[in-house]
């Protein structure tokens, strides 16, 4: 990271007005982690637990029940992707209602680094080199359930998903009825496989921020899906992307 901000408690690290965005810190660098740690506290987010390990990583998550995982790849005695998988596929255990969102820190930029987090179950993927805004607008819309990506790299994960999804081929005969969705969530959806954030989409329809969100859950649990990256390559496989 290479600048620092002052923060706004009361708008940078809010969870949907509520209360701080909970936020949970993993690397194995303590000089880096600490100092993430603490720009986003300064911000506004509770940092409610920090991991060096992988281990000690899946611990404390389940543990904390953080909203936002931020999450180095690169870890002694279990690596990143195995976290993200552990948290995310399993759900964060105890006293938790859900699994975080994992939000890739990482020094690589490599493409199959990058595809493989995505597999694991991470929402968003970033390099260090980012600043410190960037890292605290990325943990925001993480928060959110956008996915978010260093430049360069969203285009690389839709890429893979539209490869993969012209492999498997949609619809197969064997395959159930997919559920049926309301014309505005459709509509939604067609946006999200296009790549916007929720407030690009909240302004392309005239809508509200929330109100989005809310299309979006209720897409999640019609397709009984986890995440937005899931739901972006349900829309790309089914061809939403280019209608």
């Amino acid at each position: 990271m290479t600048s620092r901000t002052t923060g706004e408690t009361g708008e940078s690290g809010e969870r949907d007005g509520r209360r701080p965005v909970r936020v949970m810190v993993v690397d194995d660098h303590p000089m880096w982690r600490d100092a993430v740690a603490r720009d986003l506290a300064e911000a506004g987010f509770e940092v409610v637990a920090t991991a060096g390990d992988g281990p000690q990583a899946v611990r404390r998550a389940r543990a904390t029940g953080p909203d936002v995982l931020i999450l180095d790849l690169n870890l002694p005695g279990l690596p990143g992707v195995e976290v993200c998988r552990q948290l995310v596929g399993s759900g964060s255990g105890s006293g938790a209602a859900s699994a975080p969102r994992v939000l890739v820190l990482s020094a690589s930029g490599e493409h199959a680094d990058v595809l493989e987090a995505v597999k694991s179950g991470a929402t968003g993927y970033l390099v260090k080199s980012a600043s410190t805004e960037e890292l605290l607008e990325a943990v925001r819309r993480t928060a959110a359930g956008d996915p978010v990506f260093t430049p360069g790299l969203a285009g690389l994960v839709l890429g893979e998903y539209r490869r993969l999804a012209g492999r498997s081929g949609p619809g197969k005969p064997d395959e159930p009825a997919a559920p049926r969705l309301t014309e505005r969530e459709t509509e939604v959806l067609r946006l999200v496989a296009k790549g916007l954030s929720y407030k690009q989409i909240a302004e392309r329809l005239v809508i509200s921020h929330r109100t989005v969100q809310n299309h979006v859950q209720n897409t999640l649990g019609k397709l009984q899906l986890h995440n937005r990256v899931e739901l972006v390559r349900y829309a790309i496989e089914r061809g939403l992307d280019d209608a």
